[in-house]
């Protein structure tokens, strides 16, 4: 027992301090930037990612920022994306991401969404997984609430209404766990990455000698859909489909 405390103790110590450590590294890198030496300050956020294993919105937005101003299209992009992952209806990610695109040579036109499921992606995706998880608690804790209400109230009415109020946060309740599986599967179901080849052909099939399809270039969005060996089959925003080398592409949800 003595041994699981002392584990226990000495991973919250280097969790803090590895924290603290990050916050020091964060800022000596924004100090960079600000002074211009954004290779220096890139070359800071990244060891905070890599090295001390602390990532966040502001992290990969800041770091977007170094690429974006050293002309580098491909890690501009992908960073810019990875935080608005993170923070999903951030403004200022998403001006610097359009930015950011408008630089990519590649014009793909987006094919939008249509129909029920439109409606339904955009839905639950107004929360993250976690969000809609942390909604479900709210709502089984107001449940309870109105259940304890509902037993100990003398009074008819308050009593029913206290009845109603069960049954309406349950289907809230409902709804919070069906959007929260959603998005789940949307999650895994959608895997984007960002070309960094700085010129790629993509392949009818996935193999050397297959016909070249289409080319692509750095800094431009895809969406894998499957992965054969070496080969990755992509699909682009306007339903073009391909296959591609691995390592022509960096995923974004690694």
């Amino acid at each position: 027992m003595n041994k699981v405390i002392v584990y226990i103790v000495f991973f919250i110590s280097n969790m803090i301090l590895a924290q603290d450590a990050a916050q020091v590294i964060f800022e000596k890198a924004n100090e960079n930037y600000h002074n211009e030496k954004y290779e220096v300050a890139a070359q800071q956020y990244e060891s905070i990612i890599e090295k001390q294993k602390v990532v966040s919105a502001e992290l990969y937005y800041n770091l977007g920022n170094c690429y974006y101003k050293l002309g580098k299209v491909a890690p501009s992009v992908y960073n810019y994306e990875k935080a608005l992952l993170l923070k999903p209806n951030d403004e200022a990610i998403k001006t610097n991401l359009h930015f950011a695109q408008k630089l990519a040579i590649d014009d793909i036109k987006v094919v939008p969404q249509v129909g029920f499921s439109k409606w339904v992606y955009n839905f639950t995706s107004l929360l993250s997984y976690n969000g809609w998880a942390w909604f479900a608690v709210i709502c089984s804790v107001v449940f309870l609430l109105f259940f304890v209400g509902y037993y100990f109230s003398a009074i008819t009415n308050i009593k029913r209404a206290f009845f109603v109020g069960m049954f309406v946060v349950l289907g809230v309740l409902g709804i919070t766990v069906l959007s929260a599986f959603l998005q789940k599967r949307f999650d895994r179901k959608i895997q984007p990455a960002i070309v960094f080849a700085e010129s790629v052909f993509v392949k009818s099939e996935p193999k050397n000698s297959a016909e070249n399809a289409f080319e692509l270039h750095e800094g431009t969005k895809v969406y894998v859909k499957e992965t054969l060996d070496n080969w990755k089959r992509i699909q682009l925003t306007d339903k073009t489909e391909g296959w591609i080398k691995k390592e022509a592409i960096k995923e974004l949800k690694e």
